[in-house]
């Protein structure tokens, strides 16, 4: 199971405007609509539809996810779209929509999540260890740290969605 490393920081600054700026240099843009099939405190069951919008083209996906905090325990694979379709139809549950914008800051790739449903913007970094991980510095536009905070967690907005 590959161990996944990230920090998350609440962006206060438009990622287009730090793209006009020439502090980030895009590098993709997609369209992701996420659900939960089942979770846990620690673990989850996700599956999400991903468009590329340069192409247009769909991917879907279908992710288990172990652990909390920084590192945690992750497999995905793709799923065909028929498959993501029957589990849509048969679980009847809101996605979670955002918006992923991939980009290079000073040779870091940075993902930055922009929601539909909550008023809120997410950056996030991924490392290759915990070292690299506690090592980072971010930059001061990166904002507050949400790394620990579960309010802000994907899992919880999209809980917060089926309530409504």
């Amino acid at each position: 199971m590959a161990l996944e490393i990230e920090r998350k920081y609440l962006l206060e600054i438009s990622s287009q405007q730090l793209i006009e700026q020439g502090i980030i240099e895009q590098q993709s843009q997609h369209r992701i609509e996420q659900t939960y099939i089942a979770m846990d405190v620690d673990q989850e069951l996700r599956v999400r539809r991903i468009r590329d919008t340069a192409t247009g083209n769909y991917s879907y996906t279908h992710t288990f996810k172990n652990g909390v905090g920084l590192a945690r325990e992750e497999v995905e694979y793709e799923i065909t779209q028929v498959i993501y379709d029957q589990v849509m139809e048969a679980f009847g549950f809101v996605p979670l929509t955002k918006d992923r914008i991939t980009a290079k800051w000073n040779d870091v790739i940075v993902e930055i999540d922009i929601y539909d449903q909550v008023d809120f913007v997410v950056v996030e970094v991924e490392f290759d260890s915990m070292e690299a991980a506690n090592e980072f510095v971010p930059p001061t536009w990166f904002g507050e740290e949400i790394s620990f905070n579960k309010k802000y967690s994907n899992k919880a907005v999209w809980k917060q969605l089926q309530s409504k």
